[in-house]
């Protein structure tokens, strides 16, 4: 289970299943306490994801082989694991659940963590196989961390570096709106050290509060990734592997979560009816049961990759929220 899928919790909770939002945002916590330190995915039972196998006796969907079991990323560093463990503290406890000191002195130690772990390289969102770099959304998260930390010491008078934090923070916010952005492209890029290269991970940034999402920085980032990483029909492909080599051999289809980004993006700027139109044609892209793949083929509308895909359903039911609210207070 990927933990940094915490907007699942947001999502139960927003349509009513309070219960299963604090189981999920207990377990994580579980999890990470268990573990002594912030792994990026973990088994159902909270312990470490195998190592990766290839099984050369399954020829897998339509022919996609390899199959592999366990997941060779699982000990990969990925900095978005701060913010994620954090988020996830910050939700739990504005529930009125209470937190031990123990935890807490975890929690404020990844927050001292990711206070310098954003000026190192990692993989990533998407766990690329090769050498890292320094991913916007990575720092971006990292920003998250020391929010979220500062936020709750701040409210709940508890103990920490809590001005070093909210410092840090807000630093992070202006080094992720300055590095990254590249002026010729008139977009943030991939990499803090800017380039114009795109991921659509850049439209979550808004989504966690990282950057306003009608910050004229984002707003055209917004627009550089409707035009660049488009497949056609709505559909984003979450980068573009020429630009953004992951050290995966093959093609892939467009990644369905990254649409949903859009709508959420949109709504952001008050742009509903661009929103609607493609929150529908995405809706209409389900199966006769209702389901979504993770990836759909743009050029034949087949799905491809984890079918069915639980990102996909949390985007359907997130941005469909999203988009009710917006025309609620339009109204």
């Amino acid at each position: 289970m990927r933990i940094h899928r915490r907007q699942a919790s947001t999502v139960w909770r927003r349509i009513g299943f309070g219960g299963e939002a604090d189981a999920f945002l207990g377990w994580v916590l579980d999890a990470f306490e268990r573990s002594r330190r912030p792994l990026i995915m973990y088994t159902l039972d909270g312990g470490r994801v195998p190592d990766e196998i290839e099984d050369a006796g399954l020829e897998g969907y339509r022919g996609s082989s390899p199959v592999r079991w366990g997941n060779g990323a699982a000990d990969q560093r990925q900095h978005d694991v701060y913010g994620e463990i954090l988020d996830c503290a910050d939700q739990w406890l504005r529930r009125g659940d209470e937190i031990q000191p123990a935890m807490w002195a975890s929690l404020a130690g990844l927050a001292d963590t990711a206070a310098h772990a954003w000026r190192r390289p990692d993989q990533g969102l998407w766990e690329i196989r090769g050498e890292g770099r320094p991913f916007t959304y990575s720092v971006g998260l990292c920003q998250v961390a020391l929010d979220r930390a500062a936020r709750i010491a701040e409210r709940y008078g508890l103990p920490g570096n809590v001005g070093q934090w909210r410092r840090e923070a807000d630093r992070l916010r202006e080094l992720i709106l300055e590095q990254s952005w590249d002026e010729d492209a008139r977009t943030l890029s991939v990499y803090m050290d800017g380039g114009g290269v795109l991921d659509a991970s850049l439209l979550n940034l808004p989504l966690r509060r990282v950057v306003p999402v009608d910050h004229p920085r984002m707003v055209t980032t917004t627009r550089a990734v409707a035009e660049r990483l488009s497949a056609g029909g709505g559909l984003l492909y979450r980068y573009l592997h020429e630009e953004h080599p992951d050290g995966l051999p093959g093609d892939e289809g467009a990644f369905v979560l990254c649409s949903f980004w859009m709508v959420d993006n949109l709504v952001g700027q008050g742009r509903l009816d661009e929103a609607e139109e493609l929150y529908d044609s995405l809706c209409s892209r389900a199966s006769p049961l209702g389901l979504l793949s993770e990836q759909i083929d743009p050029t034949t509308g087949v799905f491809m990759g984890n079918a069915p895909q639980a990102f996909s359903h949390i985007g359907t039911i997130a941005s469909g929220v999203n988009l009710e609210r917006a025309r609620s207070a339009a109204r």
